[in-house]
């Protein structure tokens, strides 16, 4: 049978895949980022303390899950583009899916991700998430896809924004760059989705220093939040 990377249960963000991406960002991530980089980690007083929330970074680089992982300190379920988990190869596969990330449809919330989301509510993990969709490397925040507000006032988790800078001009390993990872202040779940998108976007705008663009509005909360109801 062909392997569901885009459901998830529970018992599957067990201490195997805790202790993977522990000893990846450990071991790997860590020393790559110390000893080639100038690495900055900013903001850390932001952190919420005892209570879940979502990781939202904007994507510069294939490094960025190691940099917010190691920033944040706290094993994090990060959402992957479904293309990863079908275009590479089973080790390819296997290591992220060891690392604890899931497949996401970029074009739409389906019921699998909001599935896999309400298990990490049993779970002392984190879900990490990149609101742009995909890697890019223009210095803009914009086309911010809406799925990771929908899944805030839902799941009743506050967002943490951070940005990332110092990676845009390559993709694994930038020598000698100024890499830097600030975390700003947690955005309630309890504002708007657009209110949420918002903030998200001149938040990170502004630590990143990046052009904000703004994202026209859908204007269908209501509908979202009860497709996520009743997944």
């Amino acid at each position: 049978m062909e392997r569901n990377y885009a459901r998830r249960y529970a018992n599957e963000f067990n201490l195997f895949r805790l202790i993977y991406q522990a000893l990846w960002c450990i071991f790997i991530a860590i020393p790559l980022f110390w000893l080639f980089y100038r690495f900055e980690i900013k903001g850390r007083e932001n952190i919420p303390k005892g209570k879940k929330f979502i990781c939202a970074a904007n994507h510069v680089s294939h490094l960025d899950p190691f940099l917010v992982s190691i920033a944040v300190k706290k094993p994090i379920a990060y959402m992957a583009k479904k293309e990863l988990f079908e275009d590479n190869g089973l080790i390819f596969r296997l290591n992220i899916d060891w690392l604890g990330a899931f497949a996401v449809n970029r074009q739409k919330l389906e019921v699998a991700t909001i599935k896999t989301v309400k298990e990490l509510y049993k779970t002392n993990w984190l879900l990490g998430i990149f609101p742009q969709g995909g890697i890019r490397r223009n210095h803009t925040i914009e086309k911010i896809n809406k799925g990771f507000a929908v899944i805030a006032k839902a799941a009743k988790w506050d967002v943490l924004p951070i940005s990332i800078t110092g990676c845009e001009k390559y993709n694994w390993i930038p020598f000698g760059a100024k890499v830097t990872v600030q975390i700003g202040k947690p955005i309630s779940y309890e504002l708007s989705q657009d209110e949420l998108i918002e903030q998200w976007g001149q938040q990170v705008a502004s630590m990143s220093h990046y052009k904000y663009i703004e994202t026209e509005s859908e204007n269908s909360e209501v509908q979202d939040q009860q497709e996520f109801a009743e997944a």
